[in-house]
């Protein structure tokens, strides 16, 4: 069975830093983009960045130049730093990746279970 496991999330307080993990584990063979996405009460779920396996990052306008993404290849994880955080930032934050499963014939979507983060003072 293939899965994403999250970790990191939590409380902080507006202006800090928290710094989310999510490995895949599994029968995969190759995966292609690796990705956070995030859902805030009462609103769809948006990107907040994503890294294909070369390293070439997309990121939400909102959490540039705040947020890095990262992965270990060898590892098949993904990280997400994310600093100065805001109030706005409180969401579900979902990882997500394409991935080639051992014996596939396409790519498949796989998601995290999410975890929350909450900036509060």
């Amino acid at each position: 069975q293939v899965q994403l496991v999250e970790s990191g999330g939590g409380l902080v307080q507006p202006g800090g830093s928290l710094r989310l993990s999510c490995a895949a584990s599994g029968s995969i063979f190759t995966i292609n983009y690796m990705g956070w996405y995030r859902q805030a009460p009462g609103k769809q779920r948006e990107l907040v960045a994503r890294i294909a396996g070369g390293g070439a990052t997309e990121y939400a306008d909102s959490v540039k130049s705040r947020f890095t993404i990262s992965r270990d290849n060898a590892k098949n994880t993904v990280y997400l730093q994310m600093n100065s955080l805001k109030p706005e930032d409180t969401a579900v934050y979902y990882c997500n990746c394409d991935y080639w499963g051992t014996g596939a014939t396409r790519w498949l979507a796989l998601w995290g279970q999410g975890t929350l983060v909450t900036v509060s003072s």
